[in-house]
């Protein structure tokens, strides 16, 4: 996702690397740009020697926004193949790393997946500890410990820029601009959309909805486009890290892929403050978030019924249920333990938000 700063740790990556034999260049950058418009790839090369590489040694070529040079992924090939460049790159496209990289460097290259802060490193950013103090014994005293900084975290999101940010007025213009930023250098120069208006609105409209399943039929009769053009602008939403869509579990997989999946949002800050979602919809796109931070597999499980659990987690080929609440009750604990049984899940968890005094509840913080 864009802001989460992967220019930063990309720096910081560069500054590790010991050999002076190394090179770093902005691709939002028209002037870094022109270097690679050469249709004549070892013209690239000379233009990296140019720049103080030495390509008769070990070099490192670090290249931060590729998805604005198109033709990247056949550059860095043909580079990689006949010269000792190691290549560090970032883009905030995952659909064009995922899909075209793999097909030019499968089996030579790493993938990772930057996402804004989770709770714990929101509180690392913030000089704060996530350690339980020893002297906090009770729930309660453990809960009135973390829930100010929790219930900031909730409200403004994980976008580091916005964490660090001491005044509300101050993250809230911060998240205003991270979304118009999105919509100016995803949508508008890398979506190549007839109408980038209805794309806005469905971004408007998903923030509105998040933890909803998507009703495709709903949403292209409010939009007025046809259902195959709104599965496309949602495949480039989620490719570029602005949803997240979770599955149905079944035990068919055929019915799991089927099924309608839920959104939610890059961010439960950004929800926040450009759609006014209802504090319970934005605490659930929290736990989202925290969830798949840790790199657990995530589906929502609904009966015919209605009734459903939030999020069911696949953890070491072991099923664990979470139901999320404002403020959870024995009834929700109950109505989790009978669900997570018909499942035979052992281990379902209700999350609140407010302090449960009267439910075995866990709180947002300790996800």
């Amino acid at each position: 996702m864009r802001r989460v700063e992967k220019t930063t740790l990309l720096r910081q990556i560069f500054e590790r690397i010991t050999s002076d034999n190394k090179l770093f260049l902005d691709l939002e950058n028209p002037l870094h740009q022109k270097y690679f418009e050469e249709i004549d790839y070892e013209a690239i090369a000379y233009e990296f020697s140019t720049l103080g590489l030495n390509l008769k040694m070990r070099s490192y070529v670090f290249l931060d926004e590729i998805q604005f040079v198109r033709t990247m992924p056949s550059i860095v090939k043909y580079l990689s193949d006949h010269y000792p460049i190691k290549f560090f790159l970032t883009g905030s496209a995952s659909f064009y790393l995922k899909n075209v990289f793999s097909e030019s460097l499968a089996g030579r290259k790493y993938l990772y997946e930057l996402y804004p802060l989770d709770f714990e490193e929101f509180l690392t950013l913030k000089g704060e500890s996530a350690k339980v103090p020893p002297d906090y014994i009770t729930r309660e005293s453990l809960y009135t410990h973390f829930q100010t900084q929790y219930k900031e975290y909730v409200e403004f999101g994980g976008f580091p820029g916005v964490a660090a940010k001491s005044s509300a007025p101050e993250k809230r213009d911060a998240l205003n601009d991270i979304f118009s930023s999105y919509f100016n250098k995803e949508v508008l120069q890398l979506g190549d959309f007839r109408n980038n208006k209805i794309v806005r609105d469905l971004m408007l409209l998903l923030l509105e909805r998040i933890g909803s399943r998507l009703d495709i039929s709903k949403l292209s009769a409010e939009l007025g486009i046809s259902r195959l053009t709104l599965k496309e602008y949602l495949a480039f939403l989620e490719g570029t890290y602005f949803i997240s869509l979770v599955r149905p579990y079944s035990r068919s997989r055929d019915v799991e892929i089927r099924g309608a999946p839920k959104f939610y949002a890059c961010d439960s800050g950004l929800a926040m403050q450009i759609a006014k979602v209802e504090f319970g919809r934005v605490f659930e796109n929290a736990i989202f978030h925290q969830l798949r931070a840790q790199g657990v597999a995530l589906n929502y499980y609904r009966k015919k019924t209605g009734v459903e659990i939030d999020f069911l987690v696949t953890r070491d080929k072991k099923k664990e249920a979470y139901e999320v609440k404002l403020k959870g009750t024995e009834r929700d604990q109950n109505t989790l333990d009978r669900l997570a049984q018909e499942l035979s899940i052992e281990d379902a968890s209700l999350i609140s938000f407010h302090f449960a005094s009267k439910a075995k509840a866990w709180y947002g913080f300790q996800v």
